[in-house]
């Protein structure tokens, strides 16, 4: 399928094969109740691109929506344990298919230098 120019998919947005992995892993698109809510894709599009860019939630691109929202979604889908349920389920999606060797595909967190302020000592003790 080909799409039109104003709707093909821009360099880091994610792909239809991406996109149809996690779409059924998402909360519904359509709530029970209120307004509906902004489409997923654009939003997780746009969270990627502040990961992928380290730049603050005010500078993203119009095109990914009004900051605030996608900003809002990424931290309600935080608390409510969404992203945690995305990657559980895409791991055990992978592991069932062979695809995952757990002796390599972790995160060590002692591998990962934290800053000098972080070790949390007391200043002049």
């Amino acid at each position: 399928m080909i799409l039109p120019p104003q709707q093909a998919p821009r360099r880091g947005d994610m792909s239809e094969k991406q996109w149809n992995q996690i779409k059924p892993l998402l909360p519904p698109q359509e709530p029970q109740i209120g307004r509906p809510a902004k489409d997923h894709r654009l939003i997780i599009n746009g969270i990627l691109w502040i990961l992928r860019t380290g730049a603050p939630w005010r500078d993203l691109p119009e095109r990914y929506g009004v900051w605030s929202t996608v900003a809002g979604r990424f931290y309600y889908w935080r608390k409510r344990g969404v992203w945690q349920q995305v990657l559980t389920a895409l791991q055990a999606k992978a592991d069932a298919e062979g695809k995952l060797n757990w002796d390599i595909h972790f995160v060590d967190g002692s591998v990962i230098r934290a800053h000098q302020h972080a070790a949390g000592a007391k200043r002049g003790i």
